[in-house]
C-alpha cells in the first residue's frame, strides 16, 4: 500500500515514505519485545511520568500537531485542535487513573484468602485509522502503555506524519526505543506482525471488512483482540424535542469531521409531528456551510480525507437514487479543486436497499420519518451496525427509557454520541467488540490472574 501525504484541500502529493523493509520490521519486533522486558517492571508512577510528559508536549505544541492532521485529511483547523487537547487528556485521564483501575481485587473465598492481579500481557499490534490521526493513537496507546504493555501501531497510509510525529512524541516525552512503535508496513507484513509469537494482542479501528479480516487472522493465533468497526448511528427526534438546538445538535452531529466519524449521526429519525419542519431546518443549516481552505477558520465545509472516500461516497448516493431514493439536497462533488462533496440528504429509502444497511461515512443524512417512539426504535434497532444513537426529548425520563431499548453500544440524550476520557467506547453487532475509554478499556489487554492462598491440611 502507499504511504502518502496528499493535501485533499487541492490533490497535491506532498511526501511519499518508503514501507519497512522485512529486515527493518524485523528489527521492530526484537526493540518491542525487548523493551516489555523493562517495560512492564517499571512503577505505575515512572510510566506516568512519561504519560504526563507527552501529554504536556501535545499541548505546548498543539499548533504544530493540528496542522498535521489539517494538511493530512483534511479536518477543518479548530477540530483538529481540538483533537490534540483531547488526546492529550486521554493521556493524563491514563496516567492519574491506571494504577487504581489495575489494583489488585481482593475476593472472598469460603476458606484462606484470594486475590485478582492484573498484569500486562506483553507487545500489542493497533491497526488505526485516518480520521481521527491522533485520538485513535491515544486511546490504544495510553492506556496499555501505563498498564505496561508496549503497543506496536499500523496506522492508515494517507497520514503518515501525523504517524510519525505520534511515535516522536513518546520518545521525547522519554518513552524507552521500543515502547511505541510506528509500523510502516503492508498488507502482508501486517498478517506476519499478527502471526509473531511476541505479539500478545491486536486492536483495530476500521471497516467490517478490515475488521474480520484481521479479526480471522488473530482467531487464527488465539490472540485476544478488540474491534470497533464503525456505524450507522441513529439519531432520534421525539415530538416534544427542542426543534431549534435539536437541529444545532443534528448539524454538529452530521458534519463534524465532515461526517467521517465512526459516531457521527448518520439515520435522521424523525417523528411526523416534527418531521417537515426538522427536515427543511436542516436542509437550510446545511445548505449555509461554505467551502474553503481547512486551515482557514472562516471555512465550514471541509474537504473529504482522500480521493477514494469522496469516489466512493458519491457512487453510494448515486446507487441509492437508482434503488429509488429521494435526493432531497447534494449528492455531487463540488465543482472545484481538492476532495470536496456536496452535504446530503436522502429520503425515501427502501429496507431492501444497500443504503438501508450500509454506512455513509461522510456529509450524508439518511431522512427517516417514523409515527412515533415505537416505530423509532423498531427502526433504530433495523440495523447491521450497532455502535452509537441518540434520542432528543424534554423528558430525561422518557429519553433514558427510550435508550434503555436501543441495541447499540452507546446511546446519548439530547446530544449527538461522542467520546470522552472517562466514557467507554465502542459496539456491538458488526460494530465489533471490546471496549476503549474509561475504566473498561485499560482492562482488555491484562492478565487478570487469581492468587489463591489455603491452609495446606486444609480440603480442596
Amino acid at each position: 500500500m502507499a504511504y502518502q501525504t496528499i493535501n485533499p484541500f487541492d490533490g497535491s502529493v506532498v511526501q511519499t515514505f518508503q514501507e519497512f523493509s522485512d529486515t527493518e520490521l524485523a528489527s521492530a519486533l526484537d526493540s518491542a519485545a525487548d523493551c516489555f522486558a523493562g517495560w512492564r517492571q517499571t512503577s505505575f508512577a515512572e510510566r506516568a511520568a512519561i504519560a504526563h510528559k507527552a501529554a504536556s508536549l501535545l499541548r505546548k505544541q498543539s499548533g504544530d500537531y493540528a496542522r498535521l492532521i489539517t494538511l493530512e485529511m483534511g479536518k477543518r483547523i479548530e477540530e483538529a485542535e481540538g483533537e490534540v487537547a483531547l488526546s492529550a487528556d486521554i493521556i493524563d485521564y491514563y496516567a492519574d487513573h491506571a494504577e487504581a483501575f489495575l489494583k489488585p481485587q481482593p475476593l472472598k473465598p469460603e476458606s484462606g484468602e484470594a486475590v485478582i492481579e492484573s498484569s500486562p500481557l506483553g507487545v500489542l499490534f493497533g491497526v488505526q485509522p485516518w480520521n481521527f490521526p491522533y485520538y485513535q493513537l491515544a486511546r490504544f496507546a495510553a492506556p496499555n502503555l501505563m498498564a505496561g504493555n508496549v503497543v506496536m501501531v499500523k496506522h492508515a497510509g494517507c497520514v503518515p506524519q501525523c504517524a510519525q510525529a505520534f511515535e516522536k512524541l513518546w520518545r521525547d516525552a522519554g518513552a524507552p526505543a521500543g515502547a511505541y512503535t510506528n509500523l510502516v508496513i503492508s498488507y502482508d507484513q501486517v498478517n506476519a506482525v499478527i502471526d509473531d509469537p511476541r505479539i500478545k494482542g491486536v486492536a483495530l479501528t476500521g471497516s467490517a471488512d478490515a475488521g474480520k479480516s484481521v479479526a480471522a487472522r488473530a482467531g487464527q493465533n488465539l490472540k485476544k483482540s478488540t474491534m470497533e468497526l464503525g456505524g450507522s448511528d441513529a439519531f432520534i427526534v421525539l415530538e416534544d424535542a427542542d426543534l431549534d438546538k435539536t437541529v444545532e445538535w443534528a448539524v454538529w452531529g452530521k458534519m463534524n469531521n465532515m461526517g467521517q466519524c465512526c459516531v457521527a449521526a448518520k439515520r435522521f429519525l424523525v417523528v411526523d409531528s416534527l418531521a417537515d419542519r426538522f427536515l427543511e431546518k436542516f436542509q437550510a443549516a446545511l445548505a449555509g456551510l461554505k467551502a474553503g481552505d481547512p486551515m482557514d477558520r472562516a471555512t465550514t465545509l471541509a474537504p473529504l480525507s482522500t480521493e477514494g472516500a469522496l469516489t466512493k461516497l458519491v457512487e453510494q448516493v448515486d446507487k441509492a437514487v437508482a434503488q429509488g431514493a429521494t435526493l432531497v439536497m447534494g449528492g455531487k462533488r463540488l465543482d472545484r479543486p481538492g476532495f470536496f462533496m456536496e452535504p446530503t440528504i436522502l429520503t425515501d429509502i427502501a429496507p431492501d436497499t444497500a443504503a438501508f444497511r450500509e454506512e455513509f461515512f461522510g456529509p450524508v443524512a439518511l431522512f427517516f420519518r417514523v409515527k412515533d417512539e415505537d416505530e423509532a426504535v423498531a427502526l433504530a434497532n433495523d440495523s447491521d451496525f450497532g455502535l452509537g444513537g441518540s434520542v432528543f426529548t424534554q423528558d430525561i425520563a422518557r429519553g433514558k427509557r427510550v435508550a434503555e431499548r436501543i441495541e447499540t453500544g452507546m446511546v446519548f440524550i439530547n446530544q449527538p454520541t461522542w467520546t470522552a476520557p472517562d466514557l467507554p467506547f465502542g459496539g456491538i453487532n458488526i460494530s465489533g467488540y471490546g471496549r476503549e475509554l474509561s475504566g473498561l478499556g485499560i482492562q482488555e489487554f491484562v492478565n487478570k490472574k487469581l492468587v489463591r492462598v489455603a491452609l495446606i491440611d486444609a480440603a480442596a
